[in-house]
C-alpha cells in the first residue's frame, strides 16, 4: 500500500499541473482574441473618422471657392468706380494676399506622377506623403491641401508663375523639401494623417494584416494589440477635434459669404448709374466701407490654420 501511494501521488500532481497550464493558455487566448477584436473596431472607427474629415475638408474648400467668387465680385465693383479712396486699394492688397495661396493651390494642374516625383526629391516622409496623396481624387487632394496649407504656404507659391508655381505647389502637396518650395514635414504629416494606414505611423496596419494574429504568445499579443488600439484611439481623437474646427470654420465662412453676397448685390442695385465715388450719398459711403470691412474679414478666414 505504501508503495502504491507514492506511485499515484506524482501522477496526480502532474495532472493538476497540466490543468493549470491549459487554463492559463485558454485565458490568454481569450485575452488575445478580445484585444484583436477591439483593435479591429478602433481601426474601423479611425477609418470612419478619416472619411468624415476628408468630406469636411472638401466642404470647406467648396465654401471657400464660393467665398472667393464673392470677394472677386466686390473687388470688380470697387475697381469700376472712379476716384475711390486710396485706403480701398490698400485694403484690397491685403485681401488679395489673404486669398493668394488658396488660389494658387486650387488652380494648379494636379499630376500624380509629377507630384510623387517632386516629393521624392525631399525627405522620406515626403515620398510617403506623395504616395499617400496620390490615393486621393484630385479634388480631395486639393481640398486637404487648402484646408491645412493656405496659411503655411504664405505668398511663396502665389508669388511664382507658370511651371515654377505648379512645381512648388505639387511639391507642397507631396510634402517635399522646403528648399524645393514644398511644405516639408508639416505638409507631409498633414496629408499622411488623412491618407489611411500609411499615415498612422504606429504599426497598426501590419498588426491587423497579420502581425498580432501570427504571434504564438497570446498574452504578449494581447498587450501589443491593446497598446496599438490606444495609439489609434489617441490619433482618432485628434482627428475628431480637427474636424470640429473645420466644420466651425466652414459654417462661419458660409455665413459671412452669404451676408456679403446679399449686401454687395443690394448695394449695386441701389447705386446703379453711379460711376464715381463722389456721387455716393454719405449713407452709401458708409455701406460701402462696411462691405469692404466684411470682405476683409472673410478673406482672413482663408488664412485660418487648422489644428494649431
Amino acid at each position: 500500500m505504501s508503495c502504491l501511494f507514492y506511485y499515484i501521488l506524482p501522477i496526480k500532481m502532474v495532472k493538476c499541473s497540466l490543468n493549470i497550464n491549459r487554463g492559463d493558455w485558454m485565458l490568454n487566448s481569450s485575452l488575445k482574441k478580445d484585444a484583436i477584436e477591439k483593435l479591429k473596431k478602433e481601426v474601423a472607427n479611425y477609418e470612419k473618422a478619416q472619411k468624415n474629415i476628408q468630406q469636411s475638408a472638401l466642404n470647406l474648400h467648396n465654401s471657400r471657392t464660393s467665398a472667393l467668387g464673392v470677394v472677386d465680385n466686390v473687388e470688380k465693383y470697387i475697381n469700376s468706380i472712379a476716384n475711390t479712396p486710396k485706403e480701398f486699394a490698400k485694403e484690397f492688397e491685403t485681401i488679395r494676399y489673404n486669398t493668394a495661396s488658396f488660389k494658387a493651390l486650387s488652380e494648379i494642374t494636379y499630376d500624380e506622377k509629377l507630384m510623387i516625383k517632386i516629393a521624392g526629391g525631399g525627405t522620406a516622409a515626403g515620398v510617403a506623403a506623395g504616395v499617400a496623396t496620390a490615393a486621393f481624387a484630385p479634388t480631395a487632394a486639393i481640398a486637404i491641401a487648402t484646408t491645412f496649407g493656405t496659411a503655411s504656404t504664405g505668398a511663396a507659391i502665389s508669388g511664382l508663375s507658370g511651371v515654377a508655381a505648379t512645381n512648388a505647389a505639387l511639391a507642397w502637396l507631396g510634402g517635399g523639401a522646403l528648399a524645393a518650395g514644398g511644405g516639408g514635414m508639416a505638409a507631409g504629416n498633414a496629408l499622411l494623417a488623412l491618407a489611411g494606414p500609411i499615415g498612422w505611423g504606429i504599426g497598426a496596419a501590419s498588426l491587423v494584416a497579420g502581425g498580432v494574429f501570427a504571434s504564438k504568445k497570446n498574452k504578449d499579443a494581447a498587450i501589443k494589440a491593446d497598446k496599438e488600439r490606444l495609439d489609434i484611439l489617441k490619433e482618432r481623437k485628434k482627428i475628431d477635434a480637427v474636424q470640429y474646427e473645420i466644420v466651425e470654420l466652414t459654417s462661419t465662412t458660409k455665413k459671412l459669404t452669404n451676408g456679403l453676397f446679399t449686401a454687395i448685390n443690394e448695394f449695386i442695385y441701389s447705386a446703379r448709374g453711379i460711376t464715381t465715388f463722389s456721387q455716393y450719398t454719405p449713407d452709401q459711403r458708409h455701406e460701402l466701407i462696411a462691405i469692404i470691412n466684411n470682405t476683409s474679414a472673410l478673406s482672413q478666414l482663408f488664412m485660418k490654420e487648422i489644428g494649431k
